[in-house]
């Protein structure tokens, strides 16, 4: 997947794909996360079918990128997009979170593609400083990202890899924040505010650059922006919708960790089929 090309209808046309099979996933699972999993797609949608060098059908490829999803709840997110590379088949999704099944409830390095375990949060930006710093010593000259979430912000340990990797100079690491603003108790701002965010980001020695998480080629252009950027690693604050695609999961901490019932089903998936893509 090295060819970079970028049509936007075929973009918007997956992701709503994809929302379709985390509604459907959830809903068999009957548990999950549904919010975040909705505000995250589109920037995954855009990571592995546009920015990533990798092979889903040789996963361990060694001259591959790597992304590390620090906000492993999110997991519905990631293992639909993995299905869609190619690294699993999509009939695995049907059997999330039941007994035997590969795809746990959090990310886990038992799925094809996946490289670091991840869910407690506030460890992933740590594990993608060390890989790109390794990565810069063997001048191997992979890119590693990292998807955090909003809440999660509120950990130290996520600061300590800002101060670390800014120190370093890191221009190998791209972190992405899912910023919906919407934590499992709440409004984020109320909780444990973040901002001024960007502001801080520069002040630790990032390279920040705000988009909306939702527009296919914005996200596309902030990671063209990341390969352009030299000395310093990038952060991408992804302004999103928790939910979005779905009305009334939209903006609803109820939704952080809920799966949609049977009735909440085709109601999800109708108003999907109506989206504008």
């Amino acid at each position: 997947m090295t060819e970079r090309k970028f049509d936007l209808e075929e973009y918007g046309k997956r992701s709503l794909q994809f929302r379709k099979e985390i509604m459907l996933m959830l809903n068999k699972a009957g548990s999950g996360h549904s919010g975040g999993s909705l505000s995250c797609i589109d920037i995954l949608n855009v990571l592995y079918y546009y920015e990533m060098r990798h092979r889903p059908k040789e996963p361990a490829w060694p001259g591959r990128d790597k992304f590390i999803m620090s906000k492993g709840h999110a997991s519905p997110a990631l293992y639909v997009t993995l299905a869609g590379c190619g690294y699993f088949s999509g009939g695995e999704l049907d059997r999330f979170r039941k007994l035997g099944s590969i795809l746990q409830g959090h990310v886990h390095v038992k799925v094809p593609g996946v490289e670091f375990s991840t869910g407690s949060l506030g460890q992933g930006l740590s594990v993608a400083h060390g890989a790109a710093l390794g990565a810069r010593l063997k001048r191997s000259g992979e890119r590693i990202y990292c998807l955090l979430g909003d809440g999660e912000m509120q950990e130290g340990n996520v600061w300590e890899a800002l101060m670390t990797a800014g120190n370093f100079g890191l221009d190998n690491l791209c972190a992405v924040l899912d910023y919906n603003k919407i934590q499992e108790n709440g409004p984020v701002k109320e909780i444990k505010d973040l901002e001024p965010l960007k502001e801080k980001l520069e002040n630790f020695k990032w390279h920040a650059i705000e988009i909306d998480g939702h527009d296919l080629l914005g996200i596309k252009c902030a990671f063209d922006e990341f390969r352009a950027t030299g000395g310093r690693p990038t952060f991408i604050i992804a302004n999103t919708v928790k939910g979005k695609g779905v009305s009334f999961m939209e903006g609803q901490s109820k939704w952080h960790g809920k799966a949609p019932s049977d009735d909440e089903l085709e109601k999800a998936l109708s108003e999907l089929e109506n989206m504008k893509v």
